[in-house]
């Protein structure tokens, strides 16, 4: 008990920038008293969707933190009055980055304890926070995760697909052309692909998987731990049919697609195929018929051959 009153007392005495006012979070009807953070930069991963999935170490470090700084303050105070947490937010997103950084970096050099954190998940996962990363440990500055929600990391559980070894894409390029150069880039993954999509885009994005892919198995889940939560499984191109012919698309949509069933041909196989072709064919024919056989595009397998013929015999 002695402990515990000193420990209050403690508390009370702190003078936490936040003003004159404790810092806490309610939980269940109840306060709870935290102390200042420690110095430096703390990534808090924030729910997905669900509130209710924020870990009672975000919840501390976000109330304990002189300053919070997210992607959108809107979604952010939504969190912050759920839990009654008043901790200062600033904006820092991919239009203001260059400008909010050096901000961030002196009241961080000064001693400041910031928290960064992005709409929904983990932060770094498609936002621009690994630049503020890097440059705090540049300035030596410590910075410390603080684990939780990922939609990357749900979808792949509930997908249904292989998990041992997965490659997450983010979004696929909006532009049919630059789509489909980076798809054919992914079908030499040897791993389950993981994407983020928007609703409007997500039919065409599952035609173009279906199309460069070849109809793999994929899971298409659509807003994870909220209420209309739903996953989807079939093959990309049934996936394709359905949200082209009037499937739900509001909300936010992870893809997961299976792996290729055979592993992508190493170069130096390649390159073997291709010599003992061109023993006995033309070269186009021998471009062909290592291009069948091995699934590779077509181009390529034209651009190492033009170089093994010029290879000395």
């Amino acid at each position: 008990m002695a402990e515990r009153a000193q420990d209050q007392r403690r508390h009370e005495n702190s003078k936490p920038e936040q003003g004159t006012q404790a810092r806490s979070f309610h939980l269940d009807g109840r306060e709870q008293p935290v102390p200042p953070l420690r110095p430096g930069l703390h990534l808090v991963a924030t729910p997905i969707g669900n509130l209710g999935d924020v870990t009672l170490r975000a919840l501390a470090t976000l109330a304990g933190a002189d300053l919070i700084a997210c992607e959108d303050t809107r979604v952010t105070k939504k969190l912050l009055d759920r839990y009654g947490i008043r901790t200062p937010l600033t904006p820092y997103h991919d239009h203001n980055a260059a400008a909010a950084r050096p901000k961030i970096l002196a009241r961080l050099r000064e001693g400041a304890a910031v928290a960064l954190v992005s709409d929904a998940g983990t932060p770094l996962v498609s936002d621009p926070g690994y630049r503020l990363v890097r440059a705090a440990q540049d300035v030596s500055v410590a910075v410390t995760a603080v684990p939780g929600a990922s939609a990357v990391l749900a979808a792949l559980a509930v997908a249904g697909l292989p998990t041992d070894r997965f490659f997450f894409e983010g979004f696929l390029p909006p532009k049919d052309a630059a789509r489909r150069a980076r798809i054919t880039d992914l079908k030499r993954v040897p791993a389950t692909l993981v994407l983020f999509e928007t609703g409007p885009r997500v039919a065409a994005a599952l035609a173009a998987l279906a199309a460069g892919l070849g109809d793999r198995p994929a899971a298409v889940c659509r807003e994870l731990t909220k209420m209309h939560e739903e996953v989807r499984r079939d093959g990309l191109a049934a996936l394709a049919r359905h949200y082209a012919e009037g499937g739900e698309t509001r909300g936010e949509f992870v893809l997961v697609v299976a792996p290729p069933a055979d592993p992508a041909p190493a170069a130096e196989d390649v390159d073997a195929l291709l010599r003992e072709a061109m023993r006995t064919q033309t070269l186009k024919d021998a471009v062909g018929a290592v291009a069948a056989a091995t699934g590779e595009p077509r181009a390529a397998v034209y651009r190492r051959a033009l170089a093994l013929a010029k290879e000395p015999q």
